[in-house]
């Protein structure tokens, strides 16, 4: 298990890819790149990403909104996004060994549904994404983020993930 360390915090907390204030801004965006896959981490964002008739092809969801439960909009979205459902368990500001395969093992359509939180899975999603590929995320009071896969990114993302602590804690 890796474990953000306290450092990295305020790093995290800035957008890793190009900030969308709204999500026409952002659907506008998805529409002109056609990633050969579409990964949507959290519930609003594949809420939203639903609505506006653009399936993702895998969705990590937690079914929580700043860790308290989502509305019933949400919440119905998300359940009526068919797709294979896998059950994983991820403590919040880490990433566990579950999530990390569960998205490099992604067959989709791929729902992934985190007990605990899914608040760090972009950071392994654009790892395991092929080239191309576009991973959205919320950015909490700001908007949509749009983090295009490609091999700088890769890189950046890795070096990030060198600075995390290794942990053999267990959920």
């Amino acid at each position: 298990m890796l474990k953000l360390p306290d450092e990295l915090r305020p790093l995290l907390k800035h957008p890793l890819g190009q900030l969308f204030p709204n999500i026409a801004a952002a659907i506008k965006r998805l529409r002109q790149l056609h990633p050969p896959r579409l990964i949507a981490v959290g519930d609003v964002v594949t809420a939203d990403l639903l609505e506006a008739g653009l399936k993702p092809d895998v969705a990590v969801v937690d079914m929580k909104v700043m860790r308290l439960p989502v509305d019933e909009k949400t919440k119905r979205a998300v359940e009526t996004f068919e797709a294979k459902v896998v059950r994983i368990k991820n403590k919040a500001g880490t990433i566990t060994s579950e999530l990390r395969e569960a998205l490099e093992d992604a067959k989709p359509p791929l729902k992934i549904v985190v007990e605990g939180e899914e608040d760090l899975a972009t950071l392994p999603a654009v790892l395991s994404a092929p080239l191309g590929s576009v991973v959205v995320y919320g950015q909490p009071g700001e908007g949509l983020v749009l983090v295009e896969v490609t091999e700088p990114k890769r890189r950046e993302f890795k070096m990030l993930l060198k600075q995390f602590k290794t942990s053999r804690a267990k959920f």
